[in-house]
């Protein structure tokens, strides 16, 4: 059994903490050149995800601090697209903070109504990839993609889960 990490909706004061987590991981771990600024979707969350039958959420440490985003952005006809999920480090593996966050999404997509879950993600992420194998997403073919999916320039690879 891992131990679980709370997972609440993202709410105002929570930007900052979002995006250093975020471009910590991105720039510190996978060397990306990659700023806030190019990710402006960080600079108003509840206007770019929390719509439709989108939402953003953030797992939670002992001492309150953020360790783990996700967020579901709704793009029409029952579908939606899985992005910005990022566990900080030492909150990995058996902590089961993806898991937990993964669950929280996946049932709020579930209980809207939603049909199926996309996602993009890079070559190098191979943990993430094994990650959401083993939750049940499948490969699919760049071209399978629906046309609202919000297609990232780094994304090489994409899954789908049917709900």
């Amino acid at each position: 059994m891992h131990q679980t990490s709370p997972v609440r909706p993202y709410r105002p004061g929570d930007e900052h903490a979002v995006a250093e987590l975020i471009l910590s991981i991105q720039r510190g771990e996978f060397g990306m050149d990659i700023t806030a600024e190019q990710q402006p979707d960080l600079a108003d969350i509840p206007g770019f995800y929390c719509t439709g039958q989108g939402n953003f959420w953030v797992a939670v440490d002992d001492d309150g601090a953020i360790c783990g985003t996700i967020a579901l952005k709704d793009i029409g006809e029952g579908q939606a697209a899985l992005r910005k999920m990022f566990v900080r480090p030492d909150r990995r593996g058996s902590a089961g903070t993806a898991w937990d966050l993964m669950e929280t999404l996946v049932s709020a997509a579930r209980a809207s109504g939603l049909a199926t879950i996309w996602l993009g993600t890079t070559e190098w992420f191979h943990a993430a990839h094994r990650f959401y194998e083993r939750y049940g997403f499948a490969q699919v073919d760049p071209a399978d993609l629906p046309e609202t999916f919000p297609r990232m320039a780094v994304d090489t690879r994409f899954y789908s889960l049917t709900l």
